[in-house]
């Protein structure tokens, strides 16, 4: 069964549209009772909890000092891993660490009219966690991602959680930490490593922020551990957005649909072309490409159920529903990409000409691969050094500048019923100067 076709002008097209960009693609699975409950035997249990549940999860019993990876077990990863995958880590940890480093913020300051010195200042968060899937979803591309623009920052403690299922260790996954830079990896995993990476236990320290993806355990235990330390976000499924005209290779466009279809089969691709016979031929294409790939089982679910392919009356037109899908991913595989691209207000991510696949920002183009999902860029942005950082606002000021802006500080104050405040900026101004210290 193809991947459902819409054309702009046919009728019932916004009718269509509003389903396509309203489709609830994720199941919601009901855990938050169940993490609830982990995080609190963890908070309240420390190491013999975390022992507990990696038993019961994780189906492999160590004690406390076994649950922290050590340096020499980290050196033997990267010696075990191939030469051409640890130089192609190496390669792409250098990309992204050169682009981030371009997004440091600075301190800066003025003198304002009163004579108020005001400004801000920057300084790294203390402590991340990382969590990173274990098993059969083992990405070290999201190590490098979520790990150097938090070295990049300035963090001086970058804490690695990943599960071992059955005791196993990812020789790539240890190899890309080490690569960029983290500090300590314990082999914990689930909502009981969130909970120890917030609430710390008698062997992991607590952290400030936790970021990286999970499950919905992971994603439940996320959400309610916020406030204790920050998170990053809570990433959906998948998506990519494609708008191509019709000069580009279909195989290629196909190739770009499935890049993230094979993820899972609640991502979603979306093809927006102003050529009929040009979506024909990418249908095709897919067909194709799904007649070979190992993951073609779940790439051909994502694609009937929840791709598209939308028809319209010229590639400008586009615009208007690129900003209502605001997708994570957005690719533009068509003349006038640059003209195009400068009007598009959300999207996580653009990919800009027919030789800019998704695939080289999943990778080693060099900006984050961490990015806003379900139409969350309407309002978010991709993972970056900023994330690591925090801003504190300063204000500094002498006897006149209070003069300057005290009277109306005391009328406001006043106006809320807040005397205590206004006392303490009347007193100084009834003063008049410094206390006398003799």
């Amino acid at each position: 069964m193809p991947a459902r076709r819409l054309d702009r002008s046919a009728p019932g097209f916004e009718a269509e549209f509003a389903r396509l960009v309203g489709a609830k693609r994720a199941a919601e699975a009901d855990v938050d009772g169940a993490v609830a409950e982990i995080l609190a035997a963890v908070r309240e249990g420390g190491d013999a909890a975390l022992l507990r549940y990696t038993l019961q999860f994780d189906r492999f019993e160590t004690d406390a000092a076994g649950l922290r990876i050590p340096a020499a077990r980290i050196a033997q990863a990267r010696g075990a891993v191939p030469e051409r995958q640890l130089s192609a880590l190496e390669h792409a940890a250098r990309r992204i660490r050169a682009y981030h480093e371009r997004q440091l913020p600075e301190d800066w300051a003025f003198i304002d009219a009163a004579g108020y010195e005001l400004g801000a200042r920057w300084t790294a968060v203390e402590a991340v966690g990382l969590y990173v899937p274990g098993g059969t979803a083992a990405y070290p591309s999201t190590v490098l991602m979520n790990a150097i623009p938090a070295k990049v920052a300035g963090v001086e403690r970058l804490v690695m959680a990943v599960p071992t299922p059955d005791g196993d260790i990812n020789d790539l996954v240890l190899a890309a930490a080490d690569v960029a830079g983290v500090d300590e990896i314990y082999r914990i995993g689930g909502a009981q490593a969130v909970a120890a990476l917030a609430y710390g236990t008698q062997t992991v320290r607590p952290v400030d922020k936790i970021v990286g993806p999970g499950n919905a355990y992971v994603a439940s235990a996320k959400k309610q551990v916020f406030g204790v330390v920050g998170i990053d976000m809570i990433a959906g499924p998948s998506e990519i957005l494609v708008v191509s005209d019709r000069r580009s290779d279909p195989e290629w466009i196909a190739a770009d649909l499935l890049s993230q279809a094979e993820h899972d089969t609640s991502a979603q691709a979306v093809l927006i072309t102003d050529s009929p016979a040009f979506a024909d031929r990418v249908s095709a294409a897919v067909e194709r490409h799904l007649g070979i790939l190992p993951r073609a089982a779940i790439a051909r679910e994502s694609w009937e159920r929840l791709g598209a392919i939308v028809v319209v009356e010229s590639l400008p037109a586009a615009v208007p529903l690129i900003d209502r899908i605001a997708p994570e991913h957005l690719e533009l595989a068509m003349d006038g990409a640059d003209a195009l691209a400068a009007k598009v207000r959300h999207a996580g991510a653009i990919f800009i000409g027919r030789h800019v696949p998704e695939a080289i920002g999943d990778y080693i183009g060099g900006p984050n691969h961490v990015l806003p999902t379900s139409r969350t860029a309407r309002f978010a942005s991709g993972l970056g050094v900023p994330d690591f950082m925090k801003r504190t606002s300063t204000i500094k000021g002498d006897a006149d500048a209070l003069r300057a802006v005290g009277p109306d500080a005391v009328t406001l104050a006043a106006a809320e019923g807040l005397e205590a405040h206004a006392l303490s900026v009347g007193i100084r101004l009834d003063a008049g100067g410094p206390p006398n210290d003799g």
